[in-house]
């Protein structure tokens, strides 16, 4: 074998040994996707839970290593892409006291969940993961901040009911919420404001907004795109935060995840109109493809026994730290209002 060829059966054992796992993670969420386009749903709920139901997969040797790669690699290449979603122009088009009221109620409800989880006696790293998963974006924000966590040996299980949780209860709020802005009487774009700040999912903050008015969809989705354009600063104040606990640390060392400065690079790219339409739009759906399969590659991981350890107080966690976000949004709207 010559020096030169080495790199190239390296590059081709590696692929050989990532396929298998990474190929069944992404047949995973085809059928996933199928199965929403078809029938409905949200996506990333139904690939976590195909990939629960095909669990014995993931028990051979040649699949293993497949599996981690997309719920690590792949995870971390789609949570960058999303930063394609994101224009500065977006955000300033809210205005500065929208601005400063978002980030309080994020604020708020981040610090809900820290202080809920330490309550019922769990790790600061699960109330960081449903309260950064509630303010953010839903499943997303809990996969991008799981990966910017330090493996406690339960951080999969967690992020597994994280991302149930966020996406059922986006599910609920997607029905709900338009309902109480029209109790309190909200206009269109308050109403789009509500919408945004709360539900968790991007797909059903849009399907929540769009189906009041054009208006309501329009003010929901940039809110809504604010909050994802928040993922940034959050996993890098996680991985701060835990960078004690991470193994291999290196005292001194900020620690950026290259994935976060991924995201920010693409906000920039888009920002300034770097990234021609008939290129971005490939990339945000592979951002969506990379999303999908690794919440599938988790799932495959995940046991039924394993996930029902998490207990009865996590699920009030979950759910209180959604009233949170409810609540301080309302609040504030009401104020702005009157």
């Amino acid at each position: 074998m010559t020096t030169a060829t080495a790199p190239a059966d390296g590059l081709i054992s590696r692929a050989r040994l990532i396929l298998p796992g990474a190929g069944t993670a992404l047949l995973v969420a085809a059928a996933a996707s199928f199965v929403a386009d078809t029938y409905g749903g949200p996506v990333m709920l139904l690939a976590l839970l195909i990939g629960i139901a095909l669990n014995f997969l993931s028990e051979g040797d040649k699949v293993g290593a497949g599996i981690r790669f997309t719920s690590k690699t792949i995870l971390k290449l789609g949570v960058a892409l999303l930063g394609l979603r994101i224009a500065a122009s977006d955000v300033l088009a809210l205005g500065t006291g929208t601005v400063v009221e978002l980030i309080a109620a994020m604020a708020i409800t981040i610090f809900a969940g820290l202080l809920l989880s330490r309550a019922q006696k769990r790790t600061p790293a699960f109330g960081m993961l449903v309260g950064g998963a509630t303010a953010i974006c839903g499943a997303s924000a809990a996969l991008a901040i799981s990966s910017a966590l330090p493996d406690n040996g339960s951080k999969d299980r967690e992020t597994v009911f994280t991302v149930v949780a966020v996406t059922t209860l986006s599910t609920i709020a997607m029905v709900v919420y338009p309902v109480i802005a029209n109790l309190f009487g909200f206009d269109d774009r308050a109403t789009g404001i509500l919408l945004g700040a709360t539900i968790h999912d991007v797909a059903q903050v849009v399907g929540a907004g769009y189906a009041v008015s054009e208006e309501a969809g329009d003010t929901a989705t940039i809110v809504k795109l604010f909050r994802v354009a928040m993922l940034l600063p959050v996993v890098f104040l996680v991985s701060l935060a835990f960078r004690g606990e991470a193994a291999g640390a290196v005292k001194g060392k900020l620690p950026i995840p290259l994935f976060a400065i991924g995201f920010i690079a693409m906000v920039a790219v888009n920002s300034l109109g770097l990234m021609p339409d008939m290129l971005r739009a490939p990339l945000v759906d592979l951002s969506r493809w990379c999303l999908i399969a690794a919440v599938a590659a988790i799932g495959l991981t995940t046991s039924i026994p394993d996930m029902l350890k998490i207990g009865r107080s996590a699920v009030l966690t979950a759910v209180a730290t959604t009233l949170v976000l409810l609540g301080a949004i309302l609040t504030f709207l009401s104020l702005t209002i009157s």
